[in-house]
């Protein structure tokens, strides 16, 4: 029997979500378009998802993925979709329809009990200790990440966890991707392109100028970014 051609798998990635909050085509197109020119190497023609949870009204899907594509962004699919109608105008568009895991609302089993750590227990940690090359991704899966070198323009830094990068960051840093409001990001020279925490990001010109360049520790308060000397 031969082989088949193909093979269905299932996998997972991380997606950048467009949040919107306005249904005309050309005013979405500028304000993705002045997102796309502040971090390039980031974003350019890369995949988005579209949350119209906030989106009150009829739109033009297709005129609206237009400018999205113009924008130089390129929709994967829509979600945040609550109206059937609504639902039905974006199957029409050809666009797919996605659910975000944490919108669903299930019934659980009780939890079993957490399962008893000791205190001495070392904790998981991925150690970089070469440079990270534009772009290289590097991802830290269920622990944190400690680059000791330096990470480059274009470069990609993901953990579930904590980061740390004892040499010049100028790439992008995604701490707590899993969904971890308590990871922090550390930095020794902070130059990035991006800094997320936990879905909560800043692009270059978000970062306050003051700490550009500097020692820095970067975290969550009230789910928004803040930063502070590296002391």
């Amino acid at each position: 029997m031969s082989q088949s051609p193909i093979e269905l798998k299932g996998s997972s990635f991380t997606l950048s979500v467009v949040h919107l909050h306005n249904s005309q085509p050309e005013v979405i197109r500028q304000a993705l378009q002045e997102k796309v020119e502040q971090a390039p190497a980031f974003l350019k023609n890369a995949p988005v998802v579209i949350n119209v949870a906030t989106l009150e009204g009829d739109a033009n899907w297709k005129e609206l993925q237009q400018a999205v594509a113009a924008a130089g962004l390129r929709v994967v699919g829509i979600s945040g979709c609550r109206d059937e109608r609504q639902k039905r105008a974006i199957a029409r568009a050809g666009l797919p329809l996605l659910s975000e895991g944490k919108g669903q609302k299930m019934a659980a089993p009780e939890p079993a009990p957490a399962p008893v750590v000791a205190d001495n227990a070392p904790a998981k940690t991925r150690i970089i200790s070469t440079p990270v090359r534009s772009g290289q991704q590097i991802y830290a899966r269920n622990c944190d990440l400690i680059v000791t070198s330096s990470v480059s323009a274009g470069a990609e830094l993901i953990a579930d966890g904590n980061i740390h990068v004892y040499g010049m960051m100028r790439g992008r840093a995604l701490a707590g991707a899993s969904g971890d409001t308590q990871c922090q990001i550390f930095c020794t020279h902070l130059a990035a392109e991006l800094v997320s925490i936990a879905g909560q990001y800043w692009l270059s010109d978000q970062i306050p100028s003051d700490y550009v360049g500097q020692a820095v520790r970067l975290s969550l308060l009230d789910n928004a970014l803040t930063i502070q000397p590296l002391n």
